[in-house]
Order: structure tokens, then C-alpha cells, then sequence
């Protein structure tokens, strides 16, 4: 009977391992490269290399690895392997241990380099929890212990690569090639999934609206995300991981995942807005909630010209006479100075120039028409003030009481009823009959990027406005600024 030809006889298979000056792809450089060529039963190539890193290795590191800064001070460095090390793995599967460390620091190199790098990647420790799922832990050392593999050198480039190569080894004679190459096969076609998670979490995830979790040791909470299609969007994040060092070690910590549906995309943003700021997670770096909002009010001199002057006290129920929401005095005046330069306002009149009468400094530049010391018609110099100030005018809330959003799920088995009130998102309900149930007290924080959403999604252009119900008989919650 002929042998079924599996891709472990047609295809070649480069066992790669790296040593590095550290952990993070994004500075840290490689300081070794080795590659075991096998191919249908046979090692047909070898090839290594010590690589200088262009930076000083840490004595931790020495003493881990072995290699130090005299021993690469005269090695190649990586731009001048990097056409020998393309031509190595021109064609075969990149294999590695924990594949996501080796292949990030690969194309990291040549990003450095403005090259691009791509292969088909096979990580052994996913290959081991696939075809060994009884065993908890797979790590190098772990491996050669449980399999009673050949002590190596561990933590040099090719001494990894003979053990790793052992078990890969050892793996076709006790599992059986029929075995090993269809789960290899199947490991390739699937996205990429990070060793620590079961191989078909996505599988549980629903191709829906929502906001999704990721957590670490312990429950750590690592990140907040959402799309409209959770599973679409989680598995990007596990196949696009190798491109950045963060991707890298967000993957490496990850160890569950966590979601919550919604029935449409603005439920989704905000409530990831919510997440973020009220959970805080380690990975996240925007949307953080500010410590107090700066905004700008208009008012009248003595002279009557309008002035700008910036304010911390605004009371939500008023916002229509406020100017621009901002997260800082500095990220105010810079808004400002924008202002002031494209409508050829008086600096010293928007907050921006000490003193209290006379010229002002611009107007000795002519960047000023005189309306600091009376030289400008009142009139003129208010109307190009109210049209330099029209886009960043607040929207006060048009509404008695609170109002429910209505959204629907792209397959129509899910409704969101999202309520606002003073632009904030305060509760969600799934049913109109849940609405007289709903009692909305305490305090709710007023908070900036909701209340950009809602005024979007309120008051936007009238075809993609959302559809509201007026929830006036609602009790109200108090809202406080930040």
C-alpha cells in the first residue's frame, strides 16, 4: 500500500533560533542566528552566525547566554547577513520555539533595514500542546526532561535548534508522520493563536458587535478593544502580533479572553470608552479618563470686544456656552493659537499675551488689526471671533430628560437600547418594557470622547443621525465634570 505523501515530505522545514540582547524587538537587537535545514527526513543544510547588535550586551544576558561583547565585536552585522539569511529560508517553514519572539526579532531587523519579511511559521510549542494536550507545560527545558531528549547547550542559537529538532524528531516516530504532518498542516492554515490560549478560542468567539478582553496572569486585565466583528478583529490581533514589540508581549501575556456582544457599533465604542477608563488596562494608551476638563468661554471686555478666557468650572447643563472640551491648559492653547494665527485674532485678548492695555505684541508685528487698545471696528473683529470659535461651540442638550438609542444586531436577534442623558451613556436596556423599570439616580462622570460619539451620533448630518425615543419621565442622574 503507497505511503499517503504528507507536507512533511514535500515541504522544507527551517529549525531557527535566536539569541538577543533582550526582550523587545523595538530596540533590542539579535546577537546569534542558527538554521537545521530538514527536508523529508534529512538535515540538508546548517548554517550559523554570531551577529554584532550595535549596542552594548547587559552582563545578564552574557552570563545567560554566554555571548558577550568581545565575541561579537568583530561579527557581521545583521544588514550584512541579511540577503545570506533571506536566501536560507527563501521557501521553507519557519520553525521556532515560541515562534512569535524568533520571527518578531526577524522582521524587526528588516524593517530596520526597509526590507519587508514574511514566512509560513510553526511554532513547536503550539505543536507540542497540540499533539501532547496531557502535559501543562512545553517550554524547551520541559521538553527535554518529559522526552528524555539529549542534554544541549540551551540559550545558544544552534543548541536550541539540535534540541527542538530532537523533538520534532521524536514526535514522528512515537506519534507517526501521518500524525505530526496533519496537525502541522493544521497549525498553518489556522491564524496564528498565542501558545498560552487553547487552539480553538476563536471558535467560541461570535462574529458580532462588541468589546473584547484580553487578561494576563492572575487576571490581569491587558487590554479593551472592539469591532464590529469580534472574532474578525481578535484573530487580526493574533495574526498581525509579530509586528511591533508590544504585539509581541501582549501575545506572550495573554492567557484568556473575554468579550461582551452589543447589537451595534456605537454600544461597542462606548462601552470600550467605559472599560478603559474605568478598568484601566495595562496595554491601552488612549482614552484615558482626564483629570479635569479645560474649556473656553466668549465674554465682552470693557470695550466690547469678545474675549477668550479658559475655564474648569462648566456646568453640563450649560455647554452651549462653552468652546471646545480639552484635556489640558496647554492642548487649550494650542487651539488658540490656531485661531488666533488663521482669523487674525488679538493674542492678548484670547489669554495668550500678558498685560492690560496698550499694543499688543503682534500688532507691532501686524499680525494684529488693533483690537487690543480699540484701533479695530467692535463689530468686525466679534464677527471674525464668533466665526473662528464656531466649530468648537458646545452642544447643550436639546432634550427635557434622557433618550434611548435604538440599535439593532446585523442579524436582527439582538436590540440595544442605549440611554443617554447630557450626552453620557448611563444604561442599556433590551427591551422598551424595561425602560419604565429603569430608575437613573446617583452621579454619572461626564466624560470627553463619550460625549463626542453621542453629539455624532445626535446631532450629526440627517442621514446618519440615529433614530431616538424620548424618555422624559425617567428619574436623572446628576452629572459631574472631570
Amino acid at each position: 500500500m503507497a505511503k499517503n505523501t504528507t507536507i512533511l515530505d514535500t515541504a522544507t522545514f527551517a529549525f531557527l533560533d535566536i539569541e538577543t540582547t533582550g526582550g523587545n524587538a523595538s530596540f533590542d537587537r539579535i546577537t546569534e542566528v542558527g538554521i537545521r535545514l530538514w527536508r523529508a527526513g534529512d538535515v540538508v543544510r546548517e548554517w550559523q552566525t554570531l551577529v554584532n547588535p550595535q549596542t552594548r550586551i547587559s552582563p545578564f544576558i552574557e552570563s545567560l547566554t554566554g555571548i558577550n561583547n568581545a565575541l561579537v565585536a568583530d561579527a557581521p552585522v545583521f544588514a550584512e547577513i541579511a540577503d545570506d539569511l533571506r536566501a536560507q529560508l527563501a521557501g521553507a517553514i519557519f520553525v521556532a520555539h515560541n515562534a512569535r519572539f524568533d520571527y518578531g526579532f526577524i522582521k524587526s531587523e528588516y524593517r530596520r533595514l526597509g526590507q519587508a519579511f514574511s514566512a509560513k511559521v510553526l511554532c513547536t510549542v503550539k505543536l507540542s500542546r497540540k499533539l501532547y494536550p496531557e502535559f501543562r507545560r512545553h517550554n524547551m527545558d520541559a521538553l527535554i526532561a518529559r522526552h528524555n531528549l539529549s542534554k544541549v547547550q540551551r540559550h545558544r542559537a544552534m543548541g536550541d535548534v539540535t534540541a527542538m529538532l530532537a523533538f520534532f524528531q521524536h514526535a514522528l516516530a512515537e506519534k507517526g508522520e501521518d500524525a505530526v504532518g496533519d496537525t502541522i498542516q493544521t497549525l498553518l492554515q489556522r491564524p496564528s493563536i498565542p501558545s498560552h490560549l487553547p487552539t480553538d478560542v476563536l471558535q467560541d468567539i461570535p462574529p458580532r458587535p462588541g468589546v473584547y478582553r484580553f487578561y494576563g496572569e492572575n487576571d490581569v486585565l491587558l487590554y479593551v478593544g472592539k469591532s464590529t466583528n469580534l472574532q474578525q478583529r481578535v484573530a487580526a490581533h493574533f495574526s498581525g502580533d509579530h509586528n511591533s514589540s508590544r504585539g509581541v508581549r501582549l501575545s506572550e501575556s495573554l492567557r484568556r479572553v473575554e468579550w461582551t456582544e452589543t447589537a451595534g457599533e456605537l454600544g461597542a465604542l462606548l462601552l470600550e470608552l467605559k472599560q478603559i477608563k474605568t478598568l484601566q488596562p495595562l496595554f491601552n494608551r488612549r482614552s484615558r479618563a482626564a483629570k479635569r476638563l479645560v474649556s473656553i468661554e466668549l465674554t465682552k471686555n470693557h470695550l466690547g470686544y469678545l474675549q477668550a478666557r479658559l475655564v474648569r468650572d462648566i456646568d453640563p447643563a450649560q455647554l452651549g456656552n462653552h468652546y471646545g472640551l480639552f484635556r489640558s491648559k496647554r492642548e487649550a492653547e494650542r487651539a488658540l493659537q490656531g485661531i488666533a494665527s488663521k482669523n487674525g485674532l488679538c493674542n492678548r485678548l484670547l489669554g495668550l499675551e500678558a498685560g492690560d492695555d496698550g499694543p499688543c505684541f503682534q500688532r507691532a508685528l501686524g499680525r494684529c488689526k488693533g483690537a487690543c487698545n480699540g484701533e479695530e471696528d467692535v463689530v468686525r473683529y466679534n464677527l471674525r471671533m464668533q466665526i473662528g470659535f464656531h466649530n468648537l461651540r458646545l452642544a447643550t442638550w436639546p432634550w427635557p430628560g434622557a433618550v434611548g438609542i435604538v440599535e439593532r444586531g446585523p442579524d436582527g436577534q439582538r436590540t440595544d437600547i442605549l440611554v443617554i442623558y447630557n450626552w453620557m451613556h448611563v444604561a442599556t436596556v433590551h427591551r422598551e418594557e424595561e425602560l419604565a423599570d429603569l430608575a437613573l439616580s446617583g452621579t454619572v462622570a461626564f466624560d470627553l470622547d463619550s460625549y463626542r460619539l453621542v453629539v455624532k451620533a445626535l446631532m450629526g448630518p440627517a442621514g446618519q443621525r440615529k433614530p431616538v425615543i424620548e424618555l422624559p419621565t425617567l428619574g436623572l442622574p446628576d452629572v459631574l465634570m472631570p
